[in-house]
């Protein structure tokens, strides 16, 4: 019979205040309040906020079309509500599609209700023809306002910025009028003409008009591709849907099925690890073999220098030596590692098992994800729109800006209505005081910038919180299936719904300095970027060397934190602690077991990885099949324009669904892994201190034979 394991004595142990540890303490106190009332104050802040970009922003200027009086297109009660569109005067001013979105093109740009449709310039209504008596009354709705007749010079229309010069077919497309670019074999053309008066004097061509509004076939074929795209997903949402439901069955019976094939999974992959390298090994020793009398081939790597052609290094014996010892030593370290770790890895493939027997004795940890996306799309909306409402916050702004860039006022603000009377309009001819942003000098608007990294800076602390809150909530509810010493007669009742309560009533403060420090770590990182964007081209090497080396700082330290607040939040669970506390314990439990932690570590993370792999894959395979119409026996599949379209949106989100699933069964894993160093640390396995373990578990060890209790296998 083996002795009895005596528990260490450890400084600052939690065993040393409740030597009766039965489970999750019941008897809680709130920890972490300091941190709970700033948390509160943050939400009631950001509650507050809220309201006054609600009062002050309008988001109508993110939805409607800005002309360069800063008044709306198409918006109700305005004279411009039955003028939706954005018409330019002179698209040969514009220097890229993104000037033109931004509202920043140096060219007057109105309201209309509709976009050109023929050619036409402004000396033609002067002159018209016959045949086209009505010009001007065609012409002049493109003009700021409209007048009887085209009784002033051509210059002076130009110099007042009243009508366009020319007019071109267009058509409206993100509520602006494009050029109608169109290819008839192989040539460019603008409503069915290459060549066309510009107004001015000048014959252009369509190519002119496409480099000048740069992009602007693509952004038109966009639209078309759109349209294509959404036919698509009309036809197919319901096999999307589908595909989707098929991937969480999928999910949950290999999470169930984890139990029986686990250790076979892994030892399978093992061994075709072992089989790929020994390959490799042998391959290797056959081209060094065949080598063998070669002319040069027993030169070495270092008397042929550096070759831009890789295929002379494998003409060499010596490169295939090379390969051969590193693969060899490689083998030799797998070989030893499964050896020398083989009880830790059976350990970690019975927790594997235990696992999926949690998750069958508490199914309704597989529904919490659906609350946590719940909650992040509750914080990313309130985020959005915030923002959204920041950034149209104040009254409009204009500025002037220079076709030719020479102006030596251009970027200062101006007044759009005696613009043209100022000595500026006649220094810089040409110049244009066009809308800008919406802005203030009230001390509100020159604090929106700070107010914007305020909401970002929330935001992330409530992601974080978000997460937090789901790995505590588990982390209770699994360390009451390990607890019970008679599985499931001993589970109490709702256990998730009580670790959920226990969880917001007694720990946000403690879950939300957690996430407090994660919040903080990518704001810096955040930050970094912002940085790294804006100096990019005025950085020297050193300063480059030193912002990489700080970003890799941080994120390490952010995926090591990620790591020790996981197992904080468990002990939390477990002992209801504060988070510092709860962080100290798990992290000298872990370094306790640090070779078990490793090993349940890569484990764990093969298994999770293959499933996902699994998961995604069938339900990729049978979508393909089904939407390139390859199972017309079974079912007949839809007619596409592009079935990547929707193969992609099932691939993608049956990884999703998977990811869902495998993250409460990870979380499982280390809820019980953390409950099993504490266990081993606590009991004996004698009739007064048993093993709370599952007998597997415990035959692996070698330890003491269980109490005999009634657990169903």
């Amino acid at each position: 019979m083996a002795k009895k394991r005596k528990p260490p004595n450890i400084k600052g142990d939690p065993r040393t205040f409740d030597p009766d540890f039965k489970g999750p303490v019941v008897n809680r106190s709130c920890t972490d309040v300091l941190c709970f009332i700033i948390f509160i104050l943050f939400i009631i802040g950001y509650i507050i906020l809220g309201l006054i970009a609600w009062v002050h922003g309008d988001p109508r200027r993110v939805a409607y079309p800005t002309d360069s009086q800063g008044h709306f297109c198409g918006q109700k009660g305005t004279p411009n509500e039955n003028k939706s569109i954005l018409f330019y005067f002179n698209l040969f001013s514009c220097t890229s599609p993104s000037v033109m979105v931004n509202l920043q093109c140096p060219t007057t740009q109105i309201c209309v209700s509709k976009c050109p449709e023929k050619f036409l310039t402004y000396v033609e209504t002067q002159f018209p023809s016959k045949k086209d008596k009505n010009s001007w009354t065609y012409y002049s709705q493109f003009c700021k306002s409209p007048f009887p007749k085209p009784d002033r010079s051509l210059s002076q229309i130009l110099m007042d910025d009243d009508c366009p010069a020319a007019i071109f077919p267009s058509k409206p497309f993100l509520q602006r009028c494009f050029p109608d670019f169109s290819t008839e074999n192989g040539t460019l053309t603008v409503g069915n003409k290459t060549m066309f008066e510009d107004g001015k004097g000048k014959t252009r061509n369509a190519v002119e008009l496409r480099e000048a509004a740069n992009h602007i076939n693509k952004i038109l074929d966009a639209k078309s591709l759109g349209m294509r795209l959404f036919e698509d997903y009309a036809t197919t949402w319901y096999w999307i849907l589908m595909g989707l439901i098929i991937a969480m069955l999928l999910s949950w019976i290999f999470l169930i099925l984890l139990r029986f094939t686990a250790g076979f999974l892994f030892w399978v992959f093992m061994s075709g690890v072992i089989g790929v390298i020994g390959y490799g090994i042998w391959h290797c020793y056959k081209e060094y073999n065949s080598l063998r009398g070669h002319q040069n081939s027993h030169l070495t790597i270092y008397d042929i220098g550096i070759q831009t052609d890789i295929s002379m290094y494998l003409q060499l014996r010596q490169t295939w030596l090379t390969f051969m010892i590193i693969l060899c030593i490689l083998e030799a370290l797998v070989i030893l590692t499964l050896i020398f770790l083989r009880n830790r890895i059976r350990i970690s493939i019975a927790l594997l098992k235990e696992g999926s027997k949690a998750i069958r004795y508490v199914p309704a940890t597989l529904i919490y994800p659906v609350l946590t996306f719940i909650f992040l799309s509750i914080c990313i909306c309130y985020w959005a729109v915030i923002a959204v409402y920041l950034a149209t916050s104040g009254v409009p702004i204009y500025k002037i800006i220079a076709p030719a860039g020479q102006c030596k006022h251009e970027n200062k603000t101006c007044d759009p209505e005696i613009f043209n009377t100022t000595e500026i309009s006649k220094a810089c001819p040409g110049a244009q005081c066009i809308f800008a942003f919406y802005g203030g000098k009230s001390m509100y608007h020159q604090y929106i910038p700070t107010l914007q990294i305020f909401n970002l800076f929330v935001f992330l602390w409530l992601i974080n919180f978000v997460f937090a809150l789901g790995q505590c909530t588990l982390a209770g509810a699994f360390a009451s299936y390990y607890w019970a010493l008679k599985k499931p007669e001993d589970i109490p009742p709702y256990p998730l719904y009580t670790a959920f309560g226990r969880a917001i009533r007694y720990h946000t403060g403690s879950l939300a300095f957690g996430s407090l420090i994660l919040a903080l770590i990518q704001m810096f990182r955040i930050v970094l970027e912002y940085l790294d964007k804006r100096l990019k081209d005025s950085q020297n090497n050193i300063s480059k060397f030193l912002q990489c080396c700080l970003k890799c700082c941080f994120w390490c330290l952010e995926k090591a934190v990620k790591f020790l607040n996981r197992n904080a939040y468990v002990m939390i669970a477990i002992y209801g602690k504060n988070f510092c506390r709860s962080a100290r314990d798990a992290f000298n439990l872990l370094i306790r077991n640090v070779l078990k932690v490793a090993v349940m570590d890569k484990v764990t993370d093969f298994v999770l990885i293959l499933g996902k792999m699994l998961v995604t894959g069938c339900i990729g395979v049978l979508a393909f099949l089904l939407f390139t119409e390859r199972l017309p026996i079974l079912i007949e599949g839809p007619s596409l324009n592009y079935y990547w379209v929707p193969l992609l949106t099932v691939v993608i989100g049956s990884y999703l669904v998977a990811h869902g699933f495998f993250s409460v069964y990870a979380m499982c894993i280390d809820t019980l892994f953390i409950c099993f160093c504490e266990d081993l640390e606590r009991n004996d396995g004698s009739t007064e201190k048993p093993y709370f373990i599952a007998p597997t578990l415990h035959g692996i060890l070698n330890k003491k034979q269980l109490v005999p209790q009634k657990q169903k296998e």
